[in-house]
Parts: C-alpha cells; sequence; structure tokens
C-alpha cells in the first residue's frame, strides 16, 4: 500500500512538471538562472566574486515594489526560487563544481570573527561617539573592504523581510546550501572564528562589567574576581579548551550568561529608582545585545556538528539581519538611550502634576485663588516687557532682559505659591498617561474620563484665575498712570499695534502653538533637573559638603539640601520657560524665521493696558474683538499644544497600545459634547445625610450589659 502510495505521489509531480503553466514559469528561471551562474568565476577578483554573490542574492529575494501578492506567497516563491537554482546546478554539475569552487574560494579567504561579534552590534565604547559614527555612515557613501564577510553578508540582505525568508527555510534546503557554499576546512575554519567571537565578546562585556560606575550600582559588593563577569570569562575559557559537546562546562557558561542578564536588569532597577545616565544606558544595552549573540553563538558551536543544526543557524541568522537593520541605525540607538530617561522624566513629572489637578470644589478654588496670584504677579511683567523696547537695546539685549524679566516673574508667582495658566498641562499630562495602563473594564475607562475631566477643569482654573487678576490689575495700573500723567500705559498708535498683534486672524494662532511647544520643553528642563540631581547625589554631596557645613552648619545644611531637592525642578522649570520665551523669538529672528510667542496671561494683559489705553469706545470696534478672540485662541492652543506634546511622549514612555489612545479619544471627545460643563467648572455636590444607628430599647441594653460582664 506505501509502494503504491509513493508512485502515486511521482505520478502527480510529474504530471505538475509538464503542465504548460508549471513550463512556462520554469523557462523564465532558467534563463535567468544559467545566465547568472555562468558569470561564477573562481579566478576573479574578492570585489568581482562579492557584487555575484550580491547578485545571487538579489535574484532570490527579488520581488515587485507593488504587487496584489501578501508576505506569505512572496515568501513561498523566494524559496522555491531557492530549490530551483539548487536543483538547475544539480543537472548541470560543470557549472556546479564552477560555482561551488567560487563560493568556496571567496568564504575561505574571508578572516576574522567580526561576522559574528561586529554585525549589527555597537561598536563604540561611548554614546555620542556611536552616534556620530552611525551619522557618518548615514551620510558618507562606505569604501568597499576587501576579504570582509560582514559587509558582504549586510549588503547581501539588506531588506529586514529577509530573516522571515532565511528563517523559513526547511533543513534539506540549509544543508544542501550548506554543501554547495563549504567543505570541512571552512567548516573548521568558522568554528574557530566563533570561538574567537565568544573571546572578544567576553572581554567587551567585561570592560563594562567591572567599571566602577556598573559594580557601584550592584549589591552586595563583592571582590573584582568574584564578579560574574569575570567568573563568565573563566568558564568561558574552560569550555572552549574542553570541546563543544562537554555538558558540564556548557551548562555553566549558559547559566552564568543568564546571571550577567540579570545583573543588567538590576541595573536599570537601581538607574529607575535613584536617576537615569544616557551613556550608562547606551553601554547596558551594548552589554545585553553582546550576551544575547554570545547565547546564539553557543547555541551554535554546541550543535556542530550535529544533525539539528537548521536550527541554531537560523537564529543566529535571524539575530545577524535584525540587528543589523534595528539596532544599527540612528533611531534605533536614540530610542533605545533615551526611552529609559524619557519614562523616569515621565514619571518625574507625573509625580509633580498630581499637585495640580482638581477633582472636587474646593481644590477647583483653591486653583483659582492661586491662579489669581498668579495674575497679578503677572501684570507687573506686563508692563517691564512693555516698558523694554522703549530702551533702545540692542535685540540680543531685549532678548535677554526679556528672559531676565520672565524669570523674576515666574520665580515669584512660584514663591508666593501662584500658578501660571498653561503651564500645568506639560506636567500633568505625564500624570494622566500613568492611568492608561487599566482600562480592560468599564469602570477603568470610567475613572480615566473623570481624571482627564478634573485635569481639564484645573487648567480652566489657572486660566481663569490668571485673567480675573491680571485684567483687573491692568486696568488700575493705567487708570493710575492717567491721574498721574494725563496719558495711559500706550500711545494710541501702539496701543493699536498691539490690538492687531493679537488678532485671530493673523499670526496669533501659530505663535500661540510655538508658545506651547516651549511650554513643553520647559518641563522636560524640569524632568531633567530632577533626574540629574538625583542621580549625581547631590542631597548627599550638599548635605556632607565640608564648607557649606562648616558655614551654615550640619542642620542648616541638610535642610538646604532637602529644600532643593524638592524645588530643583520648578526653579530649572521657571528659568528654562524664562529663557525660551525671552531668547527662543530673537534666535528665531536671526536665522530668518519671524516667530513670537503668546502666552494667555500675557497676551490677556497686553489687551487690558491695550483696551484701557484707548478707552470705552475701542469695545464698539472689530479690532478688539478681533485680538479677545486672539487671546482665547491663545489659551486654547498654549493648553492643547503643551497637554498633547506630554501625553504623546508620556504614552510612548509607557507603551500604551494605539488602540487604547483610540478608545480613550473617542470617549473623552463623546464626554465633551454630552457635557462641556463637566470640563471647566466643578462639579456639583449632592448633599447627602448621613444615617445614624438606631437606638436600642432599655431592655437590650441591659442584656448587652450583662452578656459584657459575663452576669
Amino acid at each position: 500500500m506505501k509502494i503504491s502510495l509513493l508512485k502515486l505521489w511521482v505520478m502527480w509531480r510529474r504530471f505538475r512538471r509538464t503542465s504548460p503553466r508549471h513550463n512556462e514559469h520554469h523557462l523564465q528561471y532558467i534563463v535567468q538562472i544559467e545566465a547568472l551562474m555562468r558569470r561564477a568565476n573562481p579566478f576573479a577578483a574578492w570585489t568581482e566574486r562579492a557584487n555575484w554573490m550580491i547578485d545571487v542574492a538579489d535574484w532570490l529575494r527579488h520581488g515587485p515594489r507593488k504587487s496584489s501578492l501578501d508576505e506569505n506567497t512572496w515568501r513561498r516563491i523566494k524559496h522555491q526560487r531557492t530549490r530551483f537554482m539548487l536543483d538547475w546546478l544539480d543537472s548541470h554539475r560543470d557549472v556546479r563544481r564552477v560555482v561551488q569552487a567560487t563560493l568556496q574560494k571567496t568564504l575561505r579567504e574571508a578572516a576574522g570573527p567580526e561576522l559574528f561579534c561586529a554585525t549589527g552590534l555597537p561598536h563604540e565604547p561611548a554614546f555620542f561617539g556611536e552616534l556620530s559614527e552611525r551619522i557618518a555612515k548615514m551620510i558618507l557613501p562606505k569604501a568597499p573592504s576587501a576579504h570582509e564577510l560582514s559587509a558582504l553578508f549586510t549588503t547581501m540582505f539588506p531588506d529586514p523581510a529577509d530573516a522571515d525568508w532565511l528563517t523559513g527555510m526547511d533543513h534539506k534546503t540549509l544543508a544542501r546550501l550548506w554543501k554547495l557554499c563549504a567543505d570541512d576546512g571552512i567548516t573548521h575554519a568558522y568554528s574557530q572564528q566563533i570561538d574567537e567571537a565568544l573571546t572578544y565578546l567576553v572581554s567587551m562585556i567585561i570592560a563594562v562589567g567591572i567599571s566602577p560606575e556598573f559594580r557601584q550600582r550592584l549589591e552586595p559588593r563583592v571582590p573584582l574576581q568574584a564578579t560574574p563577569f569575570m567568573a563568565l570569562q573563566r568558564e568561558l575559557q574552560k569550555y572552549l579548551m574542553a570541546g563543544a559537546h562537554d555538558e558540564a562546562a556548557l551548562r555553566s557558561v549558559r547559566m552564568l550568561v543568564a546571571v550577567c542578564q540579570a545583573q543588567t536588569d538590576r541595573i536599570y532597577a537601581h538607574l529607575d529608582e535613584h536617576g537615569v545616565s544616557v551613556g550608562l544606558v547606551y553601554r547596558v544595552e551594548r552589554m545585553r545585545a553582546q550576551l544575547a549573540r554570545m547565547a546564539r553563538l553557543i547555541d551554535l558551536r554546541s550543535a556542530l556538528p550535529g544533525s539539528q543544526l537548521s536550527v541554531p543557524v537560523q537564529a543566529l541568522l535571524l539575530d545577524l539581519v535584525e540587528a543589523h537593520h534595528y539596532r544599527s541605525t540612528v533611531r534605533g540607538l536614540i530610542s533605545r538611550s533615551f526611552s529609559l530617561l524619557a519614562r523616569k522624566m515621565v514619571e518625574r513629572n507625573a509625580d509633580r502634576g498630581e499637585a495640580y489637578v482638581s477633582r472636587d470644589r474646593g481644590e477647583y478654588l483653591a486653583m483659582f485663588r492661586s491662579a489669581c496670584r498668579g495674575g497679578a504677579v503677572s501684570a507687573m511683567t506686563v508692563l517691564v516687557k512693555a516698558a523694554i523696547p522703549a530702551a533702545g537695546v540692542a535685540r540680543f539685549f531685549e532678548g535677554a532682559f526679556a528672559s531676565l524679566n520672565y524669570a523674576v516673574s515666574f520665580l515669584a508667582i512660584s514663591m508666593t505659591g501662584g500658578t501660571l495658566a498653561a503651564r500645568q498641562p506639560a506636567i500633568t499630562a505625564p500624570a494622566l498617561a500613568s492611568k492608561m495602563q487599566s482600562l480592560d473594564t468599564a469602570d477603568g475607562m470610567r475613572k480615566l474620563i473623570a481624571e482627564i475631566g478634573a485635569l481639564l477643569r484645573s487648567q480652566a482654573a489657572a486660566v481663569f484665575g490668571n485673567v480675573a487678576a491680571i485684567i483687573p490689575a491692568m486696568v488700575v495700573v493705567s487708570l493710575a498712570m492717567w491721574l498721574a500723567t494725563g496719558s495711559g500705559l500706550m500711545s494710541p498708535d501702539r496701543a493699536h499695534a498691539s490690538l492687531n498683534g493679537l488678532s485671530m486672524l493673523g499670526v496669533t494662532p501659530l505663535f500661540a502653538a510655538f508658545t506651547g511647544v516651549l511650554l513643553w520643553l520647559s518641563s522636560l528642563g524640569a524632568g531633567f533637573a530632577d533626574n540629574w540631581f538625583a542621580l549625581r547625589k547631590m542631597r548627599e554631596a550638599l548635605a556632607h559638603h565640608r564648607r557649606l557645613v562648616h558655614a551654615l552648619g550640619p542642620v542648616r545644611a541638610d535642610r538646604l539640601a532637602h529644600w532643593l531637592e524638592r524645588n530643583v525642578a520648578g526653579i530649572v522649570g521657571n528659568v528654562s520657560l524664562a529663557l525660551l520665551l525671552g531668547m527662543s523669538p530673537v534666535l528665531l529672528q536671526f536665522f530668518g524665521l519671524p516667530l513670537d510667542v503668546r502666552h494667555v496671561t500675557l497676551a490677556t494683559g497686553t489687551l487690558a493696558a491695550a483696551g484701557a489705553s484707548l478707552g470705552w469706545s475701542v469695545f464698539g470696534t472689530a479690532e478688539f474683538w478681533l485680538a479677545a478672540g486672539g487671546v482665547f485662541l491663545t489659551g486654547i492652543l498654549n493648553i492643547g499644544v503643551a497637554f498633547g506634546c506630554a501625553l504623546v511622549l508620556a504614552l510612548h514612555a509607557r507603551d500604551v497600545p494605539v488602540r487604547l489612545r483610540r478608545v480613550v479619544m473617542r470617549a473623552v471627545v463623546r464626554r465633551l459634547i454630552a457635557s462641556p460643563r463637566a470640563f471647566l467648572l466643578p462639579e456639583r455636590q449632592l448633599a447627602t445625610v448621613e444615617v445614624l444607628p438606631e437606638r436600642k430599647a432599655p431592655e437590650e441594653q441591659e442584656s448587652v450589659k450583662r452578656s459584657r460582664t459575663g452576669q
């Protein structure tokens, strides 16, 4: 029965091969593969042979840019081409001998372990050196390198989808390819290169693992020779000397690789708690990639020359292709090195942002009163800002004086417990993102919508408080100026120019959106300063500084260190925002970009000063109401852009899926349409009636008393 089935199978294959469609398909392949294979020349130069191998790989993996076929179909076509090429070579023995000689000579001349220990792995010891190297490779053409198998491999497989093609090959096809390309001598040479790559990788790992900044973050402290990195080197040398199939040595090396990977996890935990260093994160990421490559090479070495060679070979090929395409890019380097720093800055902003969320009527009124104090102080900022251009100084110094004015004002607002509108969104958005992890239930979604409502109510309270304070303050100052000098704060021409500059039909929306970006950047500066303060252990350094302790005493020095730890983020955030608002227009105008800033509180103060200078008649002009509309748009764009930038960064840092973001956006829009008041004003608190416990009868009280006394 079995023999009959096999005969039927052979007959079916012969029938398929004689079909017109099959013959037409293979005739096209025959013309192409014959022309390609007859170009093989073992006596040609290395560059010519390498280019021929690249052309062969390109023919195997080539597909049209636009096709109706899916990826799985194209992967099967690539596998079909590979098998057809091998079958054609088997039927043309003379061409096969030339092709085999060309391939084996090329692989035999390729020296060094760079394919296994350098492909897709960072080369430079520091982050910025690696970044500059990758930018140079991306911009400048690379010189041809002879006898370098790593460059040849990455050129043969330039597409990330090649990893799926290589890993999808069956064991039989891989064995036929290896038999075509290599012999026993090449196999032995490449096994030696794997040993050299393992030695090189473990040396690079030790250089980072025993460095002081690495060991100081690991507990408990152990002698240098007792660290798992030194133990890995010793056990690896024993394994390389013992042989590929020494189970005890192999088990020991694999265990130590896992222990070293666990040490990198502990480093991440320490950085997450005590501050993030981008340079150290880069070195840890490089070590993790090197440990993963070591594990792949050890699996391949332990399988040589066993029958299950295809599994570790495919795993190594997958690692080489993916590492080259995903780890060798500038974007990937920046993303991996800054991801932990971004998440830490987001978390620190989230901790500070909780204080700016108004969840009930009392917190809403507290935010409003705090914003009123901020608006009153901002009135002086508007007055000084209006007086700076009259000084007639150079544009650079005008921006410097404006930055100084903003810095003094923002620090004064912070010292008086005030609040500046549009500063909170960049801080409160991370607090919102931290609550977007449990949205699988309807209750979790309701809590998140309530949190968004509380957050936006806080922004509304800040804007209302600033506006409610700065308008009467500017009117009072204008009246005092008129009573003292007989003229307003602004001349009529300047007042009209100020109103035109705030018009909603002009460039005010663009300037307001640009100011929102600056507000977000200042929050990043605050988070970076907080992280730097924790990373450098500045609280401990200041509390035990000899001169500071001698001048202030130990108690006051410790108190100053704790105060700076609590307020360094706020100080740096205020100063950085002042510099951005004052100097950004100056620098951008130097490069020909006529951008300016529009902050809702300062714009409201300018509008009030211009209106008070022009008198009651200004309320009947379209110019004034267009300026008022521009101030309204400024508030929306300041808050919206700053909140959006901070929220996008927080969502990326916390790896919130895109699907959850869309669900939340739809839910927020529906809630906004149904109840817009809930996002602007505090919710009404319903009266509650407290239920008092019922008074027991005298008989019941007597029985309870006897039971307690045991009578």
